[in-house]
């Protein structure tokens, strides 16, 4: 019964990773989420019927760890003050907020492991919110680096890489979707998500916010 406490805390972390698309692309000059009303923390207007109740259920139905997305964010590049530069920060500002939801997420789990303040059986129940949250924001960023098209990280790239390499790069945006699938099915994905997990715990661990 995780998936009772994994579902508010996917839902929260990826309007959080949204919002920041939105905010970030609002401060660069493009106010297409604004208007759209997209630049707020009410779950309704961000809800992908595929990504949002369809995945999470297929996850649950699985045994699979829940995952899922929301309805990306509209962003309109050309009324960005520097389209190029600046749609890559907009695309960066979603797993960075994820990351910053971890280290958050990590403090509290250790202010609440020493606080002794409420009860064991509420500690514990608070301590599992805190890891999920950890884990489910390590993963939603380290997926949403991924630099292959329509994930962030393909926005990244597309922003640093020099003119000569873009025509190359843009010929696998058609099939996108297919190469995401295909790391789905056949296990890379989980190969590409699952080490960088463990070293940001290493990492946060070193900094004395470990999750044990």
């Amino acid at each position: 019964m995780q998936w009772i406490i994994q579902l508010p805390v996917l839902f929260f972390s990826i309007i959080v990773h949204e919002y920041a698309h939105g905010y970030v692309a609002h401060k660069k000059g493009d106010d297409t989420a604004y208007l759209s009303g997209r630049l707020t923390f009410n779950p309704l207007p961000h809800i992908d019927i595929t990504g949002s109740i369809v995945m999470p259920i297929l996850c649950i139905m699985s045994g699979m760890p829940v995952f899922g997305w929301a309805k990306p964010v509209p962003v309109n590049p050309l009324r960005l003050n520097r389209p190029r530069k600046d749609m890559a920060l907009v695309a960066l500002a979603g797993p960075a907020s994820n990351i910053t939801l971890a280290f958050i997420s990590l403090i509290l789990f250790k202010m609440v492991s020493i606080s002794g303040f409420v009860s064991a059986g509420l500690t514990n129940t608070f301590l599992m919110v805190l890891s999920f949250a950890v884990i489910i924001n390590l993963a939603l960023a380290f997926f949403n680096l991924i630099p292959v098209f329509p994930l962030d990280g393909s926005q990244i790239l597309l922003g640093l890489l020099p003119d000569r390499y873009l025509d190359v790069y843009e010929r696998h945006i058609p099939y996108g979707m297919y190469i995401i699938l295909f790391l789905m099915i056949s296990g890379v994905l989980k190969v590409l998500i699952v080490p960088p997990i463990y070293f940001a715990l290493m990492v946060f661990s070193k900094m004395g916010l470990g999750l044990i």
